[in-house]
């Protein structure tokens, strides 16, 4: 599936939200991954509530868009729905989060444990710490609880 096909589904959908689309812009990250950046006129419908319906917006388009590419290139590209900021703005608060609990494992020369976080978020952060040679993440616990854990390693 195209990219301007994906403009378009991205479009239609929220528009049968009745929130008006300003635009869909597209930002290429890097030749696996598009951010859709999405102006709309009201985007508290999408923002409220943490953004969770922002988040099932997401999940819905990445599901139609698996339905339409062949299995052999479905992980061949990630995009990610953003509308008026919202994401961008979420993504540098947990990168600050991410970077002030690394700043806090080196200084203790000790493992930090995050507060609970879903699978986005965590990913977020380990993407953020994945080229610390002095550190290691991994997620620990189960369901609502699972957080990532910052390892402190020594190596420079």
């Amino acid at each position: 599936m195209k990219k301007t096909e994906i403009q378009n589904l991205i479009k239609e959908i929220i528009e049968k939200t009745n929130v008006a689309v300003r635009e869909v812009g597209i930002e290429e990250k890097n030749p696996k991954s598009v951010w859709f950046s999405v102006e709309v006129d009201n985007p508290y419908f999408f923002t409220s509530r943490g953004g969770e319906a922002l988040s099932a917006l997401n999940h819905l388009v990445k599901r139609i868009v698996e339905t339409k590419l062949p299995p052999e290139n479905s992980d061949s590209f990630e995009f990610l729905i953003d509308i008026n900021g919202f994401q961008k703005k979420r993504i540098e608060n947990i990168h600050a989060v991410a970077h002030m609990m690394a700043e806090r494992a080196r200084y203790f020369k000790s493992s930090i444990e995050v507060e609970p976080m879903s699978a986005f978020d965590r990913r977020v952060v380990h993407e953020f710490l994945s080229e610390a040679t002095d550190l290691r993440t991994e997620s620990t616990g189960e369901g609502i609880s699972r957080r990532v854990v910052i390892k402190y390693t020594g190596e420079l």
